[in-house]
């Protein structure tokens, strides 16, 4: 039996060799049988999941932009200003200089996210801190008026969402601790306060005794204003994965335009949530995880009968208002909310571009890439926001730079103590910003 069992230790070994032989051939430059290997195909090769082309300009450069005139508005009482998140062209001063600064609590830190934007009504500026912590300051000079606690004692966790808006002399403040809460905006006393399904990072919207929002699982709640109570909702496809934010409903007479973080972007009706059309911009553009992310960040716009809203995974369109059939489509993606004054839209987009397009057909009047500095070539930037033929957009490093919205060229330059991760407002001439440690900075 021995001399068997040598044999077959022999036969192991040797076929041991020879597979080993055969890895070390393949690895060669000839095959296993000794021929060439194939010749490669010649050419470019592109990935089949990506087929996004580069943004070109694809107007002729003597092509020129006509703006409405500037209009000074007094107050910007929630997110997007109206609830349509339209504007048009804002005014302010020239020669903008800082008049008041003023802490407002806590800023971003590993537990809170600092998402809120600040709104402005009766000559008075409201915030909300990251610690749900909401304040009321003098338009004029930054004097604190009062500051509510606004978290539940039960409840010891960071905050990562929440916004603010005004209506009737009422702040109207949604939390991620799933509440909305009536506060008196005159000295700053909770009216009443509403339980919710779910957490809401993104702000109300207020119009018409209605309190519209959306929940982090893709549900629109349509309250009353009086008391809070439910008079509608309508359900969207849930998301398990989005991107840290919130969004809210931009109306126009009885058009409520949602966009969920699955891609959805509905027109439901004001009076009952009913669908007047839906559609779907998710598109999958290639393999990367962030950009296969469909969520939108902006807020969807509705100006001139048009509706235009952009997601994460490099989907900008234009909708018409009433039938919800695609106007155009561009390949570009964004977390930012685009500016639209009459027949032109300006974006940042995520290579951190700022571009202005036609809203009518959607094509390119020019192209401006912000990380223009050498210094700091990889910077977040808010925006932008249009006043006084200056388009107006400061990055997470503090840095605030001023362009022409005609030629994207840079006008002028400020910069802050700290980074913004928040788009600036304006009311009544006054430029206002929120910086990630929770200063908020008021130039005039």
């Amino acid at each position: 039996m021995k001399p068997k069992a040598k044999d077959d230790l022999i036969m192991y070994r040797l076929a041991y060799i020879l597979i080993l032989c055969g890895f070390l051939v393949s690895c060669s430059e000839n095959s296993w049988y000794g021929d060439n290997p194939p010749t490669p195909l010649h050419g470019e090769r592109i990935d089949i999941l990506i087929q996004q082309e580069p943004l070109k300009v694809d107007v002729e450069k003597e092509a020129s932009i006509v703006l409405p005139p500037p209009k000074n508005v007094d107050e910007w009482p929630q997110v997007g200003g109206f609830p349509s998140h339209t504007m048009s062209h804002l005014s302010i001063r020239d020669n903008l200089q800082r008049v008041w600064s003023a802490n407002i609590g806590a800023g971003a830190s590993k537990k809170h996210v600092f998402l809120t934007q600040p709104v402005v009504a009766k000559g008075k500026v409201f915030a909300m801190d990251s610690e749900s912590v909401a304040s009321a300051y003098d338009l004029k000079n930054g004097k604190l008026l009062w500051e509510t606690d606004l978290t539940r004692k039960d409840i010891n966790d960071g905050s990562y969402g929440g916004g603010i808006a005004f209506d009737n002399d009422k702040l109207f403040i949604t939390s991620q601790f799933a509440e909305l809460l009536a506060i008196n905006s005159v000295d700053g006393n909770i009216l009443w306060r509403r339980s919710l399904v779910s957490p809401v990072r993104g702000a109300p919207t207020v119009i018409a005794g209605r309190v519209l929002l959306m929940t982090v699982d893709n549900l629109t709640l349509c309250l009353s204003s009086d008391d809070g109570h439910e008079l509608w909702r309508h359900v969207g496809i849930d998301e398990m994965t989005s991107i840290i934010g919130g969004n809210s409903p931009a109306v126009y007479e009885d058009f409520v335009v949602v966009s969920y973080k699955s891609g959805e972007v509905l027109a439901l009706n004001l009076e009952n949530g009913s669908v007047k059309w839906n559609e779907i911009i998710s598109v999958l553009k290639g393999t990367n995880q962030a950009t296969a992310l469909t969520d939108i960040r902006g807020l969807p716009i509705i100006d001139n009968d048009r509706v235009f809203v952009i997601n994460n995974s490099d989907v900008f369109m234009a909708i018409d208002l009433h039938t919800g059939r695609r106007i155009w489509e561009k390949n570009v993606g964004s977390m930012q909310t685009p500016w639209v004054a009459d027949n032109y839209v300006y974006l940042i987009n995520k290579n951190s571009e700022l571009i202005c397009f036609e809203a009518d057909t959607g094509q390119v009047h020019w192209i401006k890439n912000l990380n223009f500095s050498e210094k700091k070539p990889h910077l977040a930037w808010s925006g932008p926001l249009l006043a006084s033929n200056k388009l107006i957009t400061v990055s997470s490093s503090g840095n605030v730079v001023f362009l022409s919205p005609y030629t994207g060229e840079v006008l002028e330059q400020k910069e802050l103590p700290t980074g913004v991760t928040i788009a600036p407002i304006i009311a009544n001439e006054t430029l206002l910003f929120m910086t990630k440690n929770g200063e908020l900075i008021a130039y005039r």
